[in-house]
């Protein structure tokens, strides 16, 4: 009985009990709310300098948000103008790639005619030269028409080797698959093994490319050609 009586006294109903009539005791939230006021009220804050304090914590927080906003806007801002200088670099580019495009196939079909013109030019002396040998034979006879034949077959040939086309003649010569297709085999023991026996037909080749590979046949049953 007399613990209950301690526990009484201790209470807050007694604390507000035992003090002044009228008077009210402050929870904690209000003490801890109007911690500053009463400081204001001790004396040991200057109120003007807490709202001085106060006003420049909140400008301050404005101004750093301000400067956020700027310092995006502007990152934002140069990501636009360098996109937009992407942009115009890649438009320039590609017109400029289909200018020299344009340009390449145009340079390209005058070489082409100007080749075509030059054989042309080249070839009409040798149509002139095989009228003039029909035309000989038609009025003096067939007996000077294979001395003609001749001289316009030359004549072709020289044109030809002048533009840089060189003729595939590999009689007696050792088989080349680059440039003769054999067509048969020979039995020959006289000359060495895979030898051009026979062209039947010429070839035809400007530098290393082979515009026609010769015709020929090749020997078997000789000796084994040394290497090269």
């Amino acid at each position: 009985m007399a613990e209950k009586n301690t526990q009484s006294a201790a209470s807050p109903q007694n604390a507000n009990a035992d003090a002044p009539k009228g008077a009210s005791v402050p929870n904690a939230a209000e003490t801890k709310a109007s911690a500053p006021e009463q400081a204001v009220e001790a004396g040991a804050v200057d109120a003007e300098d807490l709202v001085d304090a106060v006003m420049e914590a909140e400008a301050a927080a404005i101004v750093d948000n301000a400067l956020d906003e700027v310092e995006a806007e502007a990152q934002a801002a140069d990501a636009l103008k360098e996109a937009a200088e992407w942009k115009d670099k890649y438009v320039r580019l590609h017109a400029e790639w289909d200018t020299y495009r344009r340009r390449t196939k145009e340079q390209q079909e005058v070489q082409k005619a100007l080749a075509a013109e030059k054989l042309v030019n080249s070839l009409l002396p040798v149509l002139d030269d095989l009228e003039r040998s029909i035309d000989y034979a038609e009025k003096n006879g067939e007996m000077g028409l294979l001395d003609g034949v001749r001289a316009v077959l030359a004549k072709f040939v020289n044109t030809l080797e002048k533009d840089g086309v060189e003729v595939i003649d590999p009689q007696g010569e050792a088989f080349d698959a680059l440039e003769a297709q054999a067509v048969g085999t020979v039995e020959d023991a006289s000359q060495p093994d895979e030898t051009v026996n026979e062209v039947y037909q010429k070839g035809y080749k400007i530098g290393t490319k082979v515009l026609r590979p010769a015709m020929v046949t090749v020997t078997t049953g000789g000796p084994k050609r040394a290497s090269e």
